[in-house]
């Protein structure tokens, strides 16, 4: 057995999944954001979770916070194959005032530092810290021996970005053997990286520690009062300044096809989020979700197969450069450079054009729909036109500047009401 595998054995991963999200406007209303739909049939979370999995870590903890319910759920019915008598779960943390009865999650340190107790009933020499609200394809057992190779006291996860969009993250200043001198926070004027000017290293918010050090470090932080007991604002800063804090580049672990661009999103605006799914419709899309080596686990429900029906002028059931789920009915629907995920039913001569159109939709007659984001269970009403006028639209809808356009069933309740 290698030592990369028994590393992954003696891990644990600890996903932080409490952040609501509010960029995505009304589509984090009712749910959290890794709880948000994406690529036709999974969650947001199934990328972390599935990498996890597939690196060879099989004890998860999941920490919710803000409106976890459906999180929660999907966690339940999509990740309970774990074997306990194994040593393998997937625990779900809520923020469940267990430290004090009036203390929620106060930042994702301390959404650590409140479960401490269950992370030592797991007896794992090392821990790694997620975020669960990115799309990307990572082995963390790459990472995993960098930390220990390098003796670090906390190894960062870091994307190589141009050097003029560097200031929108938190990025590291690295010397040649990648150890982070300096942390800044959306810094004016980034440092680039040692090797290239032109780019510079931003944080994933994926940190690898070993839990003995992080669990000290978590102890003190909680007793000073004037942290903000975050991993970006406070843990990090610190080991930078006190510590050996080492950078690890996205690129060396990122899990992709021979020649293929590294993929990382942040899904976090409904632009990005309507652009990333629309992604998955090209011909060949950058993130592979057909690569059975890395597959991304999720709840697979039990569904037929997708239907396609009428073949008339004008009314014909079609699908182009689209991908559809299992349970839809295309019925006398022309469906272009669209996403449509589980039991969406269309109905004849509607249009749906580049829109991303969420489970349980009803599309009714002659609707014409461009470029949108529909919710969950809405019911498109017969006729009604989206993405031809932004002015009009956004009289009801939530139009970006981008125009991209947001369909909930409480804006479409408010537009027949106007009729």
């Amino acid at each position: 057995m290698t030592e990369t595998k028994r590393l992954t054995q003696r891990s644990m991963a600890f996903v932080l999944a409490g952040g609501r999200g509010s960029r995505l406007k009304e589509l984090t209303d009712r749910r959290v954001k890794p709880a948000v739909y994406f690529g036709g049939k999974t969650r947001i979370i199934d990328f972390a979770l599935s990498n996890a999995l597939n690196s060879g870590i099989r004890r998860i903890s999941v920490a919710t916070q803000y409106k976890a319910h459906s999180l929660i759920r999907h966690c339940q019915r999509g990740w309970n194959f774990f074997r306990a008598e194994r040593n393998e779960f997937l625990d779900i943390l809520p923020a469940s005032q267990r430290v004090d009865e009036s203390m929620w999650y106060r930042g994702t340190a301390d959404a650590v530092a409140q479960n401490i107790d269950i992370v030592d009933s797991y007896g794992v020499d090392y821990i790694v810290i997620l975020a669960g609200d990115h799309i990307y394809k990572m082995d963390y057992e790459l990472m995993l021996r960098q930390h220990v190779e390098a003796t670090a006291d906390v190894t960062v996860g870091c994307l190589t970005v141009p050097r003029a969009e560097a200031s929108a993250f938190g990025v590291m200043d690295v010397d040649a053997n990648s150890r982070i001198t300096s942390f800044l926070e959306k810094p004016a004027d980034p440092p680039a990286t040692p090797e290239d000017p032109n780019v510079s290293l931003a944080s994933m918010g994926i940190y690898v520690f070993n839990w003995k050090f992080l669990r000290d470090l978590l102890l003190r932080d909680a007793e000073n009062p004037n942290s903000s007991h975050d991993f970006g604002n406070d843990l990090i800063p610190e080991i930078v300044k006190n510590g050996k804090a080492v950078a690890h580049r996205f690129d060396d672990s990122c899990v992709r096809a021979p020649g293929a661009d590294s993929y990382w999103r942040d899904v976090g605006t409904l632009d990005a989020f309507w652009e990333a799914n629309i992604d998955l419709t090209n011909f060949t899309p950058t993130l592979d979700l057909w690569d059975k080596d890395w597959p991304i686990w999720t709840y697979s429900e039990s569904v037929p197969p997708a239907k396609f029906i009428h073949d008339e002028k004008d009314r014909r059931g079609i699908a182009i450069s689209s991908m559809v789920s299992g349970g839809c009915i295309i019925s006398g629907t022309e469906v272009r450079n669209s996403l449509l995920f589980t039991q969406v039913k269309t109905n004849s001569y509607a249009v749906l054009d580049h829109s991303v159109v969420l489970p349980d939709v009803v599309v009714n007659r002659s609707a014409r729909l461009t470029k949108c984001v529909i919710d969950r269970a809405v019911v498109i009403p017969t006729g009604l036109v989206v993405g031809e006028d932004p002015v009009e639209d956004a009289k009801y809808f939530r139009v970006t500047d981008k125009g991209t356009t947001l369909i909930t069933q409480e804006m479409v309740n408010a537009w027949e009401a106007a009729q």
